[in-house]
């Protein structure tokens, strides 16, 4: 590695310089014959020679894997092709914006049949099962804005509950798709200054933002991710009613949060969120490493990113919190079916390890894969037949499956997709899927059954 190669293009994060596929993937271990579909993973991967500038802005690539009855029949992956990669810009000299000319490079989500890849502040990406690009989607005209890459499917209603944020006000505009695809509801939300809101939650009766003080800095715009932490901006978390722009606000201790784990309602009425907090110098020292200007902080110790919970009650006007627990973590997930309800247990990674945290209790297992691997986002799959632990007489909600693509820092070495037994992960994996090249680390994941129709 040359001294000038930036760390998000080297080691873990290095990207790689074609399109491939193969057939007939060799396992060790047994895969479940009943984990019949495709997992797709997301990251950033610039082209050839490319800088992106900051690990965030490279050019959106799938990589996919296709199981079926105990096989992993095949592996290829894709640039998703999108108008940025073919060399549009995304604000033109006029200032206009092209919501077509995004990375579309975050996540990867199936909605009413549609399998899009996502990245905040653009127009999603429609792909096909085998990672063909379609084309960008804005839901018949209606989407005028960017959307989220973390969107959160009801799973009560199907409905999908999405935003955008932005440099010029509106500074926040939720969305609301209904269970067949359709956008129903759109509306500015009031926020005090253009924000990088990554991620929010949703309960049965409320949106909850995380307005926090990681904003727009006009100083570095055109250099990477133009944002930086601000001192002066008041850290909170709103609820908001699903169908009201009015915002409660709650003040908090000055942090930033990338990724939610869940929130729910408790039998008091309280909003319960859980989700993964930096403070000012974990941010700064995370910011600087994917290629964010450096900041004060970061080179002493800086903490860790860890999970923690925030209790806020509408009716005395409170918010507390707490650390669930102490370990450096990230990408939470956990059973979707639980999304906006009471859950237990969240799974997590931290750089070489794959974590299962109880709520109750916090971290009970992990699977470390040794100082050379890099853990990647662990999507968790249903056991067939299973339910989600919600109910007398159900079966647990830890009953299922893992999937995480994991990542040598040399180069050579190919990945593996490991998938866990979620109720015993410290046995380590009962199967590995041996990639025939390297998965460079990137974001989030998703597993599309066969029993999901596609369009």
């Amino acid at each position: 590695m040359s001294e000038q190669t930036p760390s998000y293009l080297a080691g873990h994060l290095a990207p790689v310089q074609d399109e491939t596929e193969a057939t007939g993937l060799h396992v060790t271990g047994a895969l479940p014959p009943e984990l019949t579909g495709r997992y797709f993973r997301n990251g950033p991967n610039p082209l050839p020679g490319e800088d992106s500038g900051h690990w965030f802005a490279g050019h959106g690539m799938l990589h996919g894997v296709r199981l079926e009855n105990g096989r992993a029949a095949w592996y290829r992956n894709r640039w998703v092709r999108t108008r940025r990669l073919d060399g549009a810009r995304p604000i033109g000299p006029d200032g206009t914006r092209d919501l077509a000319a995004g990375a579309a490079n975050t996540s990867v989500i199936q909605h009413a049949g549609r399998i899009l890849a996502l990245m905040e502040t653009s127009y999603p990406y429609e792909l096909s099962p085998e990672l063909d690009t379609l084309g960008p989607c804005d839901f018949g005209g209606r989407l005028t804005t960017g959307m989220t890459a973390h969107p959160k499917e009801d799973p009560c209603t199907g409905e999908l509950h999405l935003f955008d944020y932005g440099v010029r006000p509106p500074y926040l505009t939720y969305h609301r798709l209904t269970a067949d695809g359709e956008l129903a509801t759109s509306f500015p939300v009031e926020v005090p200054g253009p924000t990088m809101m990554h991620d929010f939650a949703i309960t049965p009766h409320h949106i909850v933002w995380l307005d926090l003080p990681v904003v727009l800095d006009p100083d570095l715009v055109g250099r990477g991710v133009p944002y930086r932490w601000s001192d002066s901006y008041t850290a909170r978390i709103g609820l908001m009613g699903r169908n009201d722009p009015a915002v409660r606000w709650f003040d908090i201790e000055p942090c930033y949060v990338f990724h939610v784990g869940n929130a729910h309602e408790d039998d008091r009425g309280r909003v319960v969120l859980d989700a993964v907090r930096y403070g000012p110098d974990a941010w700064r020292a995370a910011w600087a490493r994917a290629g964010g200007p450096p900041g004060p902080g970061q080179a002493a110790a800086a903490g860790v990113s860890s999970l923690h919970r925030w209790t806020l009650d509408p009716a005395t006007g409170t918010v507390t919190e707490q650390a669930l627990d102490d370990t450096g973590v990230e990408f939470p997930t956990l059973d979707d079916r639980l999304v906006g309800l009471p859950h237990r247990y969240l799974y997590a990674v931290d750089s070489h390890a794959i974590v299962k945290v109880d709520s109750e209790h916090g971290l009970v297992a992990r699977h470390d894969l040794g100082a050379d691997w890099h853990a990647g986002e662990a999507v968790f799959v249903p056991a067939a037949g299973s339910t989600d632990g919600s109910a007398a007489g159900s079966t647990g909600e830890d009953e299922g499956w893992l999937l995480s693509i994991v990542t040598h820092r040399s180069p050579s070495v190919p990945s593996r997709l490991l998938v866990h037994d979620a109720t015993d992960l410290a046995a380590g994996p009962v199967a590995t899927v041996h990639l025939p090249r390297r998965v460079p680390a990137g974001f989030h994941g998703t597993w599309i059954p066969d029993t999901e129709p596609h369009r």
